[in-house]
């Protein structure tokens, strides 16, 4: 024991800086997976005692959990494709659309504009508006104006006849 060096680094205040990276670096991911779920049944069963097995009843109600995480978890694949379905977000095209942002100057605007296209950039969708890309879930107000209301009324001709 004389002999060994003491390390401090993870010691307060002197916390080292590398574990500080490692710590944030970290995912904060805390759900349980599907995957998870199967290391921690497939654990159980390796260690259990053998005077004493899972119970049958046990065993299924266990597997019946794995099932409904690993159904909850393509439900929520399918509502996300679903969600950034191309099609569903061109129904925008032609809409008043607002959103909120910072100008050049930096102080906080609220944007409007028709939408010109769709497009998905990284799995996200994006609504052109003028020269901006912006995202579709930062929409805060989407209106349809009706094509009559975009057309401006005709002049009435002076005394033609149709």
């Amino acid at each position: 024991m004389a002999g060994e060096a003491i390390n401090n680094n993870a010691v307060w205040p002197n916390y080292s800086t590398s574990n500080v990276q490692k710590a944030a670096a970290t995912t904060k991911d805390t759900t349980l997976g599907k995957d998870q779920f199967l290391k921690i049944l497939v654990t159980q069963l390796r260690n259990q005692d053998p005077s004493q097995p899972l119970q049958d009843r046990d065993f299924i109600a266990q597997m019946a959990q794995f099932s409904s995480v690993e159904q909850l978890m393509n439900m929520s694949e399918q509502m996300t494709m679903l969600r950034q379905n191309l099609g569903t977000a061109s129904s925008l095209i032609g809409m008043t659309v607002e959103w909120n942002g910072l100008s050049d100057a930096g102080v906080g605007t609220t944007y409007s504009g028709v939408v010109e296209a769709i497009s998905i950039k990284d799995g996200e969708q994006y609504a052109k508006v003028g020269d901006k890309s912006v995202k579709v879930d930062e929409l805060t107000t989407i209106t349809y104006v009706p094509s009559s209301a975009k057309q401006t009324p005709k002049e009435e001709a002076g005394g033609e006849n149709v």
